[in-house]
C-alpha cells in the first residue's frame, strides 16, 4: 500500500500537461493546452488540459480527470499502477515489499500478466547476454547486424533457450501461475505441461506507450522451411496487435519533435535507425496497417513517411492501408530505397546524415508516387489506364479536406494527361455512390429496425429540478470560496439603524446560510462534495480545488472537473485591442448573490408545489388546509421578494 503522504507528493509534483503530453500532442491555447482526444475519434481538437487546475476534459466525449485518472483511463491501469507510473516519471521513490509467491497470486489477472511479461523479458535478456547458448547463437547474430550492447539493453532484446520448457518452468518456480503463462501467450498448454512458445528464438519485447512489455516477437535463427521466420504473441487482454506499433514507446517524443513519423516494416529496421540516431520511427510488425495504429501516430503528428524496400509487390499490397491514412486526414509521403536495400541495411552501410538526406530528397507524396509507379504499367493499354485513373481518384476521394483533394486532382491531371474536369466528374460520381449507400435503405428495413420510443418513455424536463442551481453554487464555492465580497449589514448604533459594508468570504456567506436553513442538495454526489467541504470549513480551513480533483473517489473527481471546466476561453486579442470584458471575478458579488437567490427561488417554488399538492388531497380537514395555506402565502411573499431582488441584481 502506498502511503498517503507519498500519494500527495505524486499529485503535487505531477504536471498534467507533461503526463498527458507523453500520449497526446498538445498545443498551447491561452492558459490551457488543446489536442485531439485519445478516447474517441475526432478531427477537430476538443480535448483541453488546464495546468493551473491540474485537470483535463474532453468537450466531445465528456471524459475528464487528473493526471493519475488519465493514466488509469488511457492505459487501463489500476489506481496503484497509475500512481507508480507517475511517480517513476518524476523520480519519486515508492517503497514496496518484495513480492512473495503468495502475494503474486493475490494480484489481479491483468497486473499479473504485466508482471510476468516483465519478469520473463529480464530473464530472456539475461539468457542473451550471459548464457553460453545465448552468446554463441543469438548475441553473435545481433552483433553481425552491428547492434551495440547499449541498443540491446535499450530495446531489452533477449533469447529463449532452445528447450521445450525453459522459461515456463523458471517462471512457475518463481510463483507465476500456469494460467497466466498461457493467457499471455508465452507458453502453450499441452495437457501434460507447458512448453515455451518462443524457444530457440531471438526475442523482441513489444512495449506499450508507458514502456510496459505487453507481448513478444521472436525470430528463429535456423533455416527450417517448415517453421515461421517470425512469431508474435497471440492476442490477449493486454496485447492487441492492431492497436500497437513496435517502438512507439521509444519514438513518441522524437515524433513530436520532428513532427513526422517514419513507418517501417520490421523490428530490426526500427532498432537500426534508432541506433543511428533517427528515433522518430515505428514498425507495423509485418501486419496490415490498421485505423487504430494510424490514430496512434496521429496523436503525435499528422505527418507519416513510409519507408519501403524496393519490392513493388509489397508496395502495391500496402496501398489500401495508405488510403486509410489519407482517410484520417493525415499527410503521407513515400520513400523507396534502392533495389535490394531496406531501412536496416541502408542505415548500416551509410552515415546517419546520409540516410536523413536520402529520406528527405526521395520523399514523394503518396498520390503522385502511386500515379507514377502504376502509370508505366499501362503504356499502350487504354483499359488499364482507365482502371488506374479510377483507382487514383478513389484514393483522392478519401481525403477529407476539399482543398487538398483539388490540388491532387490538378496534379494528377497533368501527370496522367487527362482533363481535370474528367477527374472531377469521376470524383463526384464516387461521392454520389457513397451518399446513395448511406441513404438508400429499403423502406421495409427501416420499418423493421427504426422504432420510435413510446410517448410515456420519453424524457420529460422538470422545470423545478435543482441540479443546475446546486452545481452552480458548488462551482462558486470551489472557485471563489476563499475570495472576499463586500456585504451590507445593518447595525444598531445609538438607537438608530445604519448600514455598513463588511468584507465576507464567499464560503462563509454561503455556508452560514446553508447551516442556518439546514439545506442539503438533492443530487447525491453534489451533496457528498458539499458535506466534505462543510466539514473542512468547520475546522477553520477551506478545501482547495485540488483536494477534490485529486480525490480518491473517481465520481467526485469527475463531477468537480465537469463543474470547473469551460469549453470557452476569452481570447488574448481582446485585451491587446484594449477591449476589456468583465469576468466573474470582476463582479463576484453579483455572481454569488444571483446564484444563491436563484437557488432559493427554485427551492421555494418546489416547496410551493408540494404544499399545493397537499392542499388538493381529499383527506385533509379544514384546519390542516388553513395551516398549509398560511405556509403557502408566507413562502409566496418570500418568493416574490427574491424574484424582485433577482431582477434588480441582473439589471444592476
Amino acid at each position: 500500500m502506498i502511503k498517503p503522504e507519498t500519494i500527495q507528493q505524486i499529485f503535487e509534483t505531477a504536471r498534467i500537461e507533461e503526463v498527458i503530453g507523453d500520449f497526446v500532442t498538445l498545443k498551447k491555447r491561452g492558459s490551457n493546452y488543446l489536442g485531439l482526444c485519445p478516447f474517441h475519434n475526432e478531427k477537430t481538437p476538443s480535448f483541453s488540459v488546464s495546468p493551473s487546475k491540474g485537470i483535463y476534459k474532453c468537450f466531445g466525449c465528456g471524459k475528464a480527470g487528473n493526471a493519475v485518472n488519465f493514466v488509469i483511463e488511457h492505459e487501463h491501469y489500476s489506481y496503484p499502477e497509475a500512481l507508480k507510473y507517475v511517480a517513476k516519471k518524476y523520480g519519486i521513490d515508492i517503497e514496496e515489499e518484495e513480492l512473495t509467491p503468495e502475494m503474486r497470486q493475490e494480484l489481479d489477472e491483468r497486473e499479473s500478466m504485466f508482471t510476468l511479461n516483465s519478469f520473463v523479458s529480464k530473464y530472456l535478456n539475461n539468457n542473451l547476454l550471459k548464457s553460453e547458448e545465448g552468446k554463441a547463437v543469438a548475441l553473435s547474430y545481433l552483433k553481425e547486424r552491428d547492434f551495440r550492447e547499449a541498443t540491446i539493453e535499450k530495446f531489452e532484446l533477449g533469447y529463449a533457450i532452445d528447450q521445450w520448457h525453459d522459461y515456463s518452468e523458471h517462471a512457475q518456480k518463481n510463483g507465476y501461475k500456469k494460467e497466466i503463462l498461457v493467457k499471455t501467450g508465452l507458453s502453450i498448454d499441452k495437457g501434460k505441461g507447458l512448453i515455451d512458445r518462443f524457444r530457440g528464438r531471438v526475442i523482441f519485447p513489444i512495449h506499450n506507450l508507458t514502456g510496459k512489455v505487453i507481448g513478444f516477437g521472436g525470430r528463429i535463427l535456423g533455416s527450417e522451411k517448415s517453421t515461421a521466420k517470425y512469431l508474435n504473441s497471440p492476442e490477449s487482454e493486454i496485447y492487441n496487435k492492431s492497436k500497437v506499433l513496435y517502438g512507439i514507446y521509444f519514438a513518441k517524443n522524437a515524433i513530436v519533435k520532428a513532427d513526422n513519423c517514419y513507418l517501417v516494416e520490421g523490428y530490426t529496421d526500427v532498432i537500426s535507425m534508432h541506433q543511428a540516431g533517427i528515433e522518430n520511427v515505428v514498425a507495423s510488425s509485418g501486419t496490415s496497417l490498421t485505423v487504430d495504429q494510424i490514430r496512434l501516430i496521429k496523436r503525435y503528428t499528422p505527418n507519416i513517411t513510409i519507408l519501403f524496400d524496393g519490392d513493388p509487390a509489397g508496395i502495391k499490397a500496402s496501398f489500401r492501408g495508405i488510403d486509410l491514412i489519407l482517410e484520417q486526414g493525415m499527410n503521407v509521403k513515400i520513400v523507396l530505397f534502392p533495389e535490394g536495400e531496406d531501412p536496416d541495411s541502408y542505415v548500416r552501410s551509410h552515415r546517419s546524415s546520409e540516410t536523413e538526406t536520402f529520406i528527405k530528397d526521395k520523399a514523394a507524396d503518396f498520390i503522385t508516387f502511386k500515379t507514377r509507379l502504376l502509370l508505366g504499367e499501362t503504356a499502350g493499354d487504354p483499359t488499364a489506364k482507365a482502371l488506374l485513373i479510377k483507382e487514383i481518384v478513389h484514393s483522392i476521394s478519401v481525403i477529407p479536406d476539399g482543398i487538398t483533394r483539388s490540388v491532387y486532382i490538378k496534379e494528377c491531371s497533368a501527370v496522367m494527361e487527362v482533363p481535370e474536369q474528367t477527374l472531377v466528374n469521376e470524383l463526384n460520381k464516387i461521392f454520389r455512390n457513397r451518399f446513395r449507400k448511406k441513404t438508400d435503405t429499403p423502406r421495409e428495413l427501416i420499418e423493421d429496425t427504426v422504432v420510435a420510443p413510446p410517448r410515456e418513455e420519453q424524457i420529460e424536463f422538470d422545470p423545478l429540478q435543482m441540479k443546475t442551481h446546486e452545481g452552480d453554487l458548488l462551482r462558486i464555492l470551489l472557485l471563489y470560496g476563499d475570495k472576499t465580497i463586500l456585504m451590507e449589514v445593518v447595525e444598531e448604533e445609538l438607537e438608530q439603524f445604519a448600514e455598513k459594508e463588511v468584507e465576507v468570504k464567499v464560503a462563509d456567506y454561503l455556508l452560514d446560510d446553508f447551516l442556518h436553513e439546514q439545506i442539503s442538495f438533492e443530487d447525491e454526489t453534489y451533496n457528498k462534495i458539499l458535506s466534505e467541504y462543510i466539514e473542512i470549513w468547520k475546522q477553520g480551513n477551506l478545501p482547495t480545488q485540488n483536494h477534490f480533483t485529486n480525490h480518491p473517489d473517481p465520481q467526485i473527481v469527475n463531477t468537480v472537473i465537469h463543474l470547473l471546466s469551460s469549453a470557452y476561453q476569452l481570447s488574448e486579442n481582446w485585451e491587446k485591442n484594449k477591449i476589456y470584458v468583465k469576468t466573474e471575478d470582476d463582479q463576484l458579488k453579483l455572481v454569488v448573490m444571483a446564484a444563491w437567490m436563484s437557488f432559493k427561488s427554485r427551492l421555494i417554488n418546489k416547496q410551493l408545489k408540494e404544499i399545493t399538492e397537499e392542499i388538493q388531497k381529499t383527506d385533509k380537514d379544514e384546519a390542516d388546509i388553513y395551516l398549509l395555506q398560511q405556509q403557502f402565502f408566507e413562502l409566496k411573499k418570500i418568493a416574490n421578494q427574491i424574484d424582485r431582488e433577482l431582477k434588480r441584481t441582473f439589471t444592476y
